[in-house]
């Protein structure tokens, strides 16, 4: 299927688009690298009037440290990131970016774009969950700074205003005695996650739990968190024991679609799976050690 007519413009600078869009109204679409957004418009869930694409401003393409942060433009590759000083420095990231779909589509999806969309399938909005980190958004009214808890409020759904734009993400650089994990659960490289786990932890030099963040991905409309089930992991060793009771009460908090993944049974099974090897990778990166991550697949 082919999408519906629509006209394309290509502004030179952010405050041009911003300007665009806002001038265009509901009907126009932020094109960045296409990678969700063409395949929406082929399979005509969505028929915009005008696309306005964004993906050659310079000023979304940076990767960057500053103090306790990274600052990534929202322009900023898969593929980039996984490569970049903030992949090396928190192995979780490059657990997602280093192995979202296949090369092609890393080397032209953004992250902008992906937690843009806001699909519950998608693999950096539970990474970011995890990391806890914010989303810069600029639009007609100025800059601000959402928390991604804040960001995606439903399936497909976010919190952008009227013509505003992600133009960042940041991403707070974890203390010392920390470690995070993400896997994801798929049929096939290309394909979205049937199920993902996200851990990032902190340990005391007793190696008891300082702080612990527990995310479940393509486990309902968005990212399933639990604080209640964080705090109970707070201040005592993580045993198995532990590790598995936070995972039945997290995984009961779940929603998982049946679909052509698998069924929601299905799926609960893989995440108290996921959140078990998820959660020893995070405690044996916190501890010093060297571990690479890899997703599951069928």
């Amino acid at each position: 299927m082919y999408p519906a007519p629509f006209r394309y413009h290509r502004p030179g600078t952010l405050d041009t688009a911003i300007s665009l869009l806002s001038e265009l109204g509901e009907g126009a679409r932020p094109l960045a690298g296409g990678q969700s957004l063409i395949p929406i418009l082929k399979m005509r869930m969505d028929e915009p009037s005008d696309l306005v694409d964004i993906g050659r401003l310079p000023e979304l393409m940076h990767i960057r440290k500053e103090k306790n942060r990274f600052c990534i433009g929202a322009l900023a590759t898969h593929a980039r990131i996984a490569a970049s000083e903030v992949a090396g420095e928190i192995p979780i990231i490059r657990d997602c970016a280093a192995r979202i779909a296949d090369p092609q589509v890393r080397a032209l999806g953004t992250i902008g774009g992906s937690v843009s969309i806001a699909d519950p399938s998608s693999d950096w909005p539970t990474l970011l969950h995890t990391l806890d980190a914010g989303v810069v958004c600029k639009g007609p009214g100025g800059t601000r700074i959402v928390a991604i808890k804040d960001f995606i409020t439903d399936s497909y759904t976010n919190s952008l205003a009227e013509a505003e734009l992600v133009t960042e993400i940041q991403v707070p650089i974890p203390p010392a005695r920390s470690g995070g994990a993400y896997i994801g659960f798929k049929k096939a490289a290309p394909a979205y996650p049937a199920a993902s786990v996200g851990v990032q932890l902190t340990l005391t030099a007793g190696n008891i739990c300082h702080d612990i963040r527990l995310v479940l991905g393509a486990a309902g409309p968005t990212p399933v968190t639990s604080g209640e089930v964080e705090q109970s992991l707070v201040g005592h060793p993580l045993t198995d024991e532990k590790l598995q009771q936070a995972a039945e009460a997290l995984v009961e908090l779940s929603d998982p679609p049946t679909d052509a993944r698998g069924s929601a049974a299905f799926k609960r099974v893989m995440l108290r799976s996921l959140f078990m090897r998820t959660a020893h990778t995070a405690l044996q990166r916190a501890k010093g050690e060297s571990v690479t991550g890899s997703h599951d697949y069928v």
